[in-house]
C-alpha cells in the first residue's frame, strides 16, 4: 500500500500517495457526475507541475450525444474547449474551456455517459487502454462514496457506485480513491458517525493512504478555486453546491455561509474538515461495498438505482448516530 509521501515535514507542500510519485502517466476521474472531476484537480496541478502525463474524465450528467463532441467509444466521448452543446449545464467543457485558457494549449476532458455497469466498465477499458495510463485516481466531491450499503442513508449512490465497480475491474498498477469535501453529503441525509467508522475498517486493513489539508497558498489550491470561480460565471443557474462549499471552508468561511444564491433556501454548515483530501487504497474501497457485484452487469442507470434500492430494502442497517463532540 502506498502512503501520503511526506516533504521533509512541511505542511505547505501538496502531498500526495507514493504511488503516484512514482506513476508516469496518470488518469484523473469524477466518480459521481456533476462537477466531481473538479475534486481531482489539486491531483491533476499537482502531478503535471511534476512533469507526469495527466489526463482527466468525469461520468456526465450533460446529454452527450446532442453534443459535437467525439465519440471514441459506446459511452465514451471527448470534450474540448469548442466543443458545442447545452450553453447552461456542461461541466466538461466548462473545465476544457478553463483549462485551455489557463495553460494556452488545447485540454480535452473525456466524458462518460451516465449508464449501467457494463458499458461503464468498457468505456473505461477502452480509455485506459487508449491512454496507456499506468494509474487512476478516482474522485469524489464529497466522501459518500465510502459508504457500503448498510448505512440508513447512502446519499447519492448510484452513479459513484458503478464507477467504483469500473475502476476496480481495470488491470491498472495503481488505483486511488480521492475524496475531498467531509460534512457536505450531510444535505442528504448521511450520517458521518457511519462514514468514519467504514474509514477505521479501512486503517485496519491497510487501506486508509492519508489526508493531506488543501491550504490556499498552494499553487494546486489556487488553479483549483480559479477553476471553481470560472465554473460558476459560466453555469450560474446550476453551480456546483459541493466546490462551492469546499472553496468556502478553503477561503476561511464557517458555518451557514453561502457562496451562491442557489444554497439561500438551505442551512449551511461549511468547515475547516471540508478542505481535507482523503486517499485510499480503491480496490479495498470496492471490497468493502457490499452492493457492487449487484451492479457489475447492470446496463443503465435505472437499472443502478433499481439495484440499490432493492439491496438497501432488504439489509439490516446500522442506527444512526451522532458524532460525540
Amino acid at each position: 500500500m502506498s502512503s501520503f509521501l511526506m516533504n521533509n515535514g512541511q505542511m505547505d507542500r501538496l502531498n500526495l500517495p507514493s504511488a503516484l510519485e512514482v506513476s508516469h502517466r496518470v488518469l484523473i476521474a469524477g466518480a459521481g457526475g456533476g462537477f466531481d472531476v473538479y475534486a481531482g484537480l489539486p491531483i491533476y496541478e499537482r502531478l503535471r507541475s511534476s512533469g507526469k502525463n495527466v489526463f482527466l474524465a468525469n461520468l456526465s450528467f450533460a446529454e452527450l450525444r446532442s453534443t459535437s463532441a467525439v465519440e471514441l467509444y459506446p459511452s465514451l466521448y471527448e470534450v474540448n474547449a469548442n466543443t458545442q452543446g447545452e450553453e447552461e449545464y456542461f461541466p466538461e467543457r466548462s473545465l476544457a474551456r478553463f483549462l485551455s485558457q489557463r495553460y494556452g494549449t488545447a485540454t480535452s476532458v473525456y466524458a462518460f455517459d451516465n449508464t449501467g455497469g457494463r458499458p461503464l466498465r468498457l468505456a473505461y477499458a477502452h480509455l485506459a487502454s487508449l491512454l496507456a495510463v499506468d494509474a487512476i485516481v478516482l474522485t469524489d466531491g464529497g466522501t459518500d462514496i465510502l459508504l457500503r450499503g448498510d448505512e440508513a442513508n447512502l446519499g447519492t449512490p448510484a452513479e459513484d457506485a458503478i464507477s467504483l465497480a469500473a475502476v476496480s475491474s481495470l488491470d491498472v498498477p495503481t488505483r486511488i480513491l480521492a475524496c475531498l469535501g467531509l460534512g457536505v453529503d450531510t444535505f442528504h441525509g448521511v450520517c458521518h458517525a457511519h462514514w468514519l467508522e467504514n474509514v477505521a475498517d479501512l486503517t485496519a486493513e491497510g487501506a486508509f493512504l492519508g489526508a493531506a489539508a488543501l491550504v490556499r497558498s498552494m499553487p494546486e489550491v489556487g488553479l483549483y478555486l480559479d477553476a471553481v470561480f470560472h465554473s460558476e460565471l459560466e453555469t450560474r443557474s446550476r453551480t456546483s453546491v459541493v466546490n462551492a462549499s469546499i472553496a468556502s471552508a478553503i477561503e476561511g468561511h464557517f458555518g451557514d455561509f453561502h457562496r451562491s444564491r442557489r444554497t439561500h433556501a438551505s442551512k449551511l454548515f461549511i468547515s475547516p474538515l471540508m478542505t481535507l483530501l482523503w486517499a485510499f487504497d480503491l480496490v479495498a474501497v470496492a471490497r468493502q461495498n457490499l452492493y457492487l457485484d449487484l451492479l457489475r452487469e447492470t446496463e443503465t442507470n435505472r437499472d443502478v438505482l433499481l439495484a440499490i434500492e432493492g439491496f438497501h430494502a432488504g439489509v439490516r442497517c446500522r442506527l444512526p448516530e451522532q458524532i460525540p463532540y
